[in-house]
């Protein structure tokens, strides 16, 4: 039976920030976004598989469990919460995927970045996501 589709936890609210990034910027502050993000990775699969015991649980076992995933859930948006004063926004908790707000050609784009990346290698246009993803060689910061 596969797992449950666990995306986003409801109590989680999501980073939104209005700091603008230059590409250097952005590649400064991944020794310490990295650090965070992997955090968050780790702690949302501790949040999926606390869901899923304690869906499974007898009644005498969901205390206890529903303690753990509580506090799985605050450790999360603790994370979520050092992102936001960094000025990136999580887009997803699974992935490990950030977006800093960017500039090309005078209007505002996302600097994109994903846990096992090595630096912001790429950029979208806000509403495209990640699927528009296209090589920061094509950047024109301004």
């Amino acid at each position: 039976m596969a797992g449950p589709q666990f995306i986003t936890p409801k109590s989680v609210k999501p980073s939104r920030s209005a700091k603008r990034f230059t590409l250097a910027e952005a590649n400064r502050s991944l020794p310490l976004v990295r650090r965070i993000v992997s955090d968050v990775v780790k702690t949302h699969d501790q949040i999926t598989a606390l869901q899923t015991s304690l869906d499974a649980a007898k009644a005498k076992d969901q205390p206890t469990l529903q303690t753990q995933l509580d506090r799985a859930v605050e450790h999360l948006q603790n994370y979520v919460d050092e992102l936001h004063e960094v000025g990136c926004d999580l887009k997803d908790y699974q992935m490990g995927l950030i977006d800093f707000i960017g500039r090309h050609q005078g209007h505002d784009v996302c600097l994109c970045w994903k846990l096992g990346e090595e630096s912001v290698a790429y950029w979208h246009e806000i509403q495209t996501g990640f699927a528009g993803r296209q090589p920061v060689s094509i950047l024109e910061e301004n």
